[in-house]
């Protein structure tokens, strides 16, 4: 075969257009019904109680990275299961060899956390709370609690397992053009903190442990990557909208489930902010797409794909060619070197995946997960044929006997990692002529994912043999459905009532300000759309500006407005004031008046004011325009205006004393 030159990065933008990839905001509809766009969520919120969901240990307080008073350790061992069977996560992060750490606070866990007794009687609260977010989600309330077991692999529960019960099945969500279907929500036990993943070794902290978490599932009924997030946030706001979960850094996170045409269920793990979910999950459809025309490359190249295997050999780095700094470096650490061919490979390598991701980025990051070997863990050829020359990789190839077609990888890492780390390559490879594997993925900022572990198989689940049944009768579900707040969907439509602007809504009913809202208006007799505004545009401002100021409740602005009311003076001052109450809440509200340079002056006076305004302007005359001079009198004595007088009050003064000098144009 001809000798030819090849560019990775133009593979990698040639791949790229050949998927039809589209940046996410330049993406149609179109775009997604082409690739086949699925997703469905899986919504985690934990619930605000006192207590865990299983034992009596205080819920809620978290420990600081150095505050432990113990550590246990543990490993995993899989075992067969009643069919003789191996689970596949289990044998995956078996093969990790991770020692497992945890971290113990007294003042937060017990012996139920790490398995040393069994689980108290469930906890009522969050029973209760569980119940009427699933009735807000109309879904159809179980006659008993059954509290069932799902394997936990990863390490993230010391008890391989996590209790868990179904509360409702078969619900709905109403967004703006849709409906989405709910199949079930859970009452379950969070898992612990992760604090490090490097090497060999995993470190949690358990004071996270148990604190009650429900579980919302929905349906793959998200047809595009902004109603993945609409539904998320839906979701989320209606949890809230009970005033009964926590709220801050953690508490709600997501699993978001995504597929295309001819892939297979993802699941990107623990989205802890929404705003990711449309990049990550347009992404990953993508990606799956990509990873499907990579199948039908190499069943074209490759007849039999089950006789498909590696070649690999031990090198020095002097046996090398050409010096290569970073595998000179790994030498030098006295890592063992190893490069490995991969028939029929050539160009897979660096096919586009994901932005700035290639099938190259699918091995190395499998090996830090499986193999444990810290990145940089390989270089490939598709990086290095134009850099260390094409001859130089001629010999290197040589010394594997590859093939013009293939592709190698050289690897390194410590001794008794190597064995696992050829394991991988080779079976991630012989996936790629299957499709896309199940597995979870890791989520970040920018959009993209990695590999995280093996998708657990749907016989995880098994009963909890140390829980009775819990009968639930239906007069206390009526009458906890007497009791619901307003459903979300009805929130928004009675935002929209009181006209509120719709860039407000997120930060609203983000926090649970509906309520405030509606109590202002009727005790105060402050319009809702002003009160919404202060909240949502200057709050929130203060708020990202400052971030959160001790001693500062949400209950601090209806007494500045309270305040405001009993004080005869205009809301409008409210916007000065706040700044001020934000930053010091334990002032007095005369003192923090005082400092917002105001000085009280009746609206009878201030309209006074306005004929000579006028006759002013009319000596300077700065435009034109017919409504020139109203603007120009609104403007000097908006100073004064404000908190003293309405501004739309004063604006009718204003119009009404232009409208007859009939002389000041």
């Amino acid at each position: 075969m001809a000798q030819h030159p090849f560019d990775p990065l133009q593979n990698y933008e040639e791949t790229r257009e050949a998927i039809g990839y589209v940046p996410r905001k330049q993406a149609t509809r179109k775009d997604y019904d082409r690739i086949g766009f699925m997703s469905g969520l899986e919504v985690h919120q934990q619930l605000m109680t006192k207590e865990k969901l299983f034992c009596r240990c205080p819920a809620g307080i978290y420990q600081k990275p150095e505050e432990f008073d113990a550590e246990l350790i543990r490993h995993m061992r899989p075992t067969l299961s009643e069919l003789g069977e191996y689970d596949g996560t289990a044998l995956m992060e078996f093969k990790t060899r991770k020692e497992i750490v945890y971290r113990i606070c007294n003042k937060t866990a017990c012996t139920y956390d790490v398995d040393d007794t069994p689980p108290f009687p469930l906890n009522r609260e969050a029973l209760d709370i569980a119940i009427e977010i699933s009735l807000l989600s109309r879904l159809k309330i179980v006659g008993e609690v059954h509290i069932t077991r799902k394997q936990y692999l990863d390490g993230s529960i010391p008890t391989g397992f996590q209790r868990t019960a179904i509360i409702g099945v078969e619900g709905e969500i109403q967004l703006r053009n849709k409906k989405v279907r709910l199949i079930q929500l859970s009452l379950e036990e969070d898992s612990c903190r992760e604090v490090s993943d490097i090497g060999h070794q995993r470190i949690y902290r358990t004071d996270r442990l148990g604190i009650p978490l429900i579980e919302t599932v929905t349906y793959p009924d998200f047809k595009n990557p902004d109603e993945v997030k609409e539904g998320a946030d839906y979701i989320r706001f209606l949890n809230r909208s009970t005033g009964k979960v926590r709220t801050g850094i953690g508490s709600t996170r997501a699993d978001v489930n995504v597929s295309c045409k001819g892939g297979t269920r993802v699941e990107i793990k623990g989205v802890a902010h929404n705003s990711w979910m449309p990049e990550l999950t347009h992404n990953e459809a993508f990606r799956q797409f990509a990873l499907l025309r990579i199948v039908k490359i190499l069943n074209e190249k490759v007849k039999e794909p089950k006789s498909w295997k590696i070649c690999s050999s031990k090198i020095e780095a002097q046996d090398l060619p050409v010096e290569i700094p970073m595998i000179s470096e790994m030498a030098a650490k006295d890592y063992p070197i190893y490069i490995i061919n991969l028939p029929h490979y050539r160009h897979i390598l660096s096919h586009f995946l994901q932005p700035e991701m290639t099938f190259a980025d699918e091995l190395t990051n499998r090996l830090k997960v499986i193999a444990c070997i810290e990145k940089p863990n390989m270089l490939h050829s598709e990086m290095f044929e134009d850099s260390v020359g094409r001859e130089n990789w001629t010999k290197i190839r040589q010394m594997l006997s590859a093939g013009e077609e293939d592709a190698q990888v050289i690897l390194w890492g410590p001794e008794a990692d190597i064995p696992t780390a050829l394991e991988t390559v080779e079976e991630r490879c012989l996936m790629a002529f299957a499709g896309v594997p199940n597995e979870t993925r890791k989520s970040f900022e920018d959009g993209t994912t990695i590999f995280e572990r093996v998708l657990p198989g749907a016989d995880r689940m098994y009963p909890d043999t140390d829980s009775a049944p819990i009968p639930l009768a239906d007069e206390v579900i009526d009458e906890m459905e007497k009791r619901l707040p307003m459903v979300t969907s009805e929130r928004i439509t009675q935002l929209q009532r009181w006209d509120v602007p719709e860039d407000t809504f997120t930060y609203i009913l983000k926090n649970n300000l509906v309520p405030l809202i509606e109590r202002v208006e009727k005790e105060l007799g402050i319009p809702a759309k002003f009160t919404a505004t202060l909240l949502a545009h200057k709050l929130n401002h203060m708020e990202r500006q400052l971030g959160p100021v001790p001693g500062f409740t949400i209950d601090k602005v209806y007494e500045l407005l309270a305040f405001l009311k009993s004080k005869k003076l205009d809301q409008a001052i409210a916007k000065k004031m706040l700044w001020i109450v934000y930053r010091h809440p334990e002032r007095d509200l005369n003192t923090v008046l005082g400092e917002v340079d105001f000085k009280e002056i009746s609206p009878d006076e201030i309209a006074k004011m306005i004929p000579s305004l006028i006759e002013e302007y009319k000596e300077i005359k700065t435009s034109k325009k017919e409504d020139a001079g109203a603007h120009w009198v609104m403007g000097e004595l908006r100073k004064s205006a404000v908190g003293n007088i309405s501004l739309a009050s004063l604006s009718e003064e204003i119009n009404l004393g232009v409208g007859m000098n009939k002389n000041y144009k």
